[in-house]
């Protein structure tokens, strides 16, 4: 277990990641990780330099209480975390388990306080001083979460936030709970809310309008120095800010650095994968198969048509051979297989291949590439449509 002057000297960095896979992840309709994947999971996210992992929630059972007292006890650069409600009860469990860190989470809008809770404004801030009071008094880094943020009164969120830190917290976290928030406007709320506050930040984003991750650039650009993430951006619902995607685009957008090694994101991204059941598809950004499957690039400027260079994120770039294929694309793949090309033959199999495509409704794999070729060489085109005019006839 970290003291809470080493869990600081982890999370030091300009932006810090705290990843949810383990908590919000397995939040994902149908996802169930066994102890064994978590503490996998768990290495793999800190081998990538990870410096918070969001263990579980001590409370829901045994077998949670053991993988979270188990993950705290590996040994990880990372601070482990675990996820409270409000409630001494809770936070209880967690100081059990050894976790160095604790989220403490409440709703702050109308609605659910009313509906969720059927308490007032002033119960919340209580419960909120109370409970982290109490963590702090035992010496747990602290992340006060306002729930359902984006419906939450402005006013509200900042005494939200200044009766944290007041109470100990070391940050608070704005939670976009249903994915409701805009870039435009979580970039005001979070900017007043951090000049009124003068506390740190954290960004909770989900995705269920598909602005998980723009809404997390849009938080940091305004102040915010903590973002919770998940792999793959496994969560409820339509999930949340993916690991992945707020790494690179923190780092090529923003040019900030979190200090984790993205070609090991690939690899995370997989045993989570494995293990939740949740495949990564192939068009997935950063880490899909197809990110960087080039069927009509300038290959020799790879620049021209790549955003950044696969390396950076452990992949490669691959060829694809179909329809909308380019005379230099054919003449690369050849070379592969050491035939050099002619512009006319490179041309005339282009012409073969883009037929062949189209017939069989999908891209060619170099076994069929090279039959055509071999097709080509003998003057038998297999895919030549052309129907020749038919005779005239004599009268």
């Amino acid at each position: 277990m970290k003291s809470k002057s080493e869990v600081v000297s982890c999370l030091s960095k300009p932006l810090c990641i705290c990843d949810s896979t383990l908590g919000f992840g397995e939040q994902a309709a149908g996802a169930v990780f066994s102890n064994i994947e978590k503490y996998r999971i768990a290495q793999l996210l800190d081998d990538a330099g990870v410096p918070q992992i969001e263990a579980g929630n001590p409370i829901l059972g045994t077998e949670e209480k053991k993988a979270v007292r188990h993950i705290a006890r590996m040994g990880l650069n990372a601070s482990v975390m675990a996820w409270n409600r409000a409630e001494i009860d809770e936070i209880n469990a967690s100081i059990d388990c050894d976790v160095d860190s604790v989220t403490i989470a409440l709703p702050a809008s109308e609605i659910q306080m009313e509906n969720m809770l059927k308490k007032d404004h002033q119960w919340v801030l209580d419960k909120i001083y109370e409970s982290t009071a109490y963590a702090a008094e035992h010496g747990l880094y602290i992340s006060v979460i306002a729930e359902d943020a984006s419906r939450a009164d402005l006013g509200f969120l900042i005494d939200f936030a200044k009766v944290a830190k007041e109470a100990g917290a070391d940050r608070f976290g704005y939670e976009d709970s249903l994915g409701l928030d805009d870039p435009f406007t979580c970039n005001e709320r979070i900017k007043m809310i951090k000049q009124i506050s003068n506390f740190d930040i954290e960004i909770v984003t989900h995705n269920d309008f598909g602005m998980a991750t723009a809404n997390a650039l849009a938080a940091i650009k305004s102040g915010a120095r903590f973002v919770r993430t998940t792999t793959m951006g496994l969560g409820p619902r339509a999930g949340c800010a993916p690991l992945e995607e707020v790494v690179m685009t923190s780092k090529h957008m923003l040019s900030a650095d979190t200090g984790i090694d993205s070609t090991k994101l690939r690899t995370v991204a997989e045993a989570v994968s494995t293990a939740s059941g949740f495949q990564i598809w192939p068009t997935k950004p950063v880490i899909g198969a197809k990110c960087f499957a080039q069927e009509s690039g300038i290959l020799n400027k790879p620049e021209c048509t790549e955003p950044y260079d696969p390396a950076e994120v452990g992949m490669e770039r691959t060829l694809v051979i179909g329809k909308h294929s380019v005379r230099n694309t054919i003449v690369a793949a050849m070379s592969e297989m050491s035939i050099e090309l002619s512009r006319d033959d490179a041309e005339q199999l282009l012409g073969m291949v883009r037929k062949a495509s189209t017939m069989m409704h999908r891209s060619l794999n170099q076994r069929e590439l090279f039959q055509l070729y071999e097709d080509m060489m003998s003057g038998n085109n297999t895919f030549d449509d052309d129907v020749p005019a038919p005779a005239a006839q004599t009268q």
